[in-house]
């Protein structure tokens, strides 16, 4: 596959992903910055690097299930993973300065 081809497929992978909502928060779970990787291999199997608000998220056992299935919904991804992290833990300084505008931290 090529470059050109993977980012694509990346790009296509982002935008699925900023179709979830964060359930307490009117912001995408991306531009909220828990999303911290998004690989593609040359089998079309996709691995998303995650982390949540806290450890003991209400949607702690759903969310990464979300992503997978909606990155399985992508005609060329073969396989989709979620694997989830706390290092580094979030903070609102991942989020994008779209998600602080929308939630007033601008």
């Amino acid at each position: 596959m090529k470059e050109n081809e993977v980012q694509n497929l990346g790009n296509k992978i982002i935008e699925k992903i900023k179709e979830i909502y964060d359930p307490e928060i009117p912001v995408d779970i991306y531009e909220l910055g828990l999303i911290y990787d998004v690989l593609v291999n040359e089998d079309n199997d996709a691995k998303i690097l995650m982390t949540l608000t806290s450890p003991n998220c209400p949607v702690a056992e759903t969310l990464p299930v979300e992503v997978e299935e909606k990155v399985k919904e992508i005609p060329e991804i073969n396989n989709a993973e979620v694997e989830i992290t706390f290092d580094p833990p979030w903070s609102q300084e991942l989020m994008s300065e779209e998600a602080k505008l929308e939630l007033g931290f601008l």
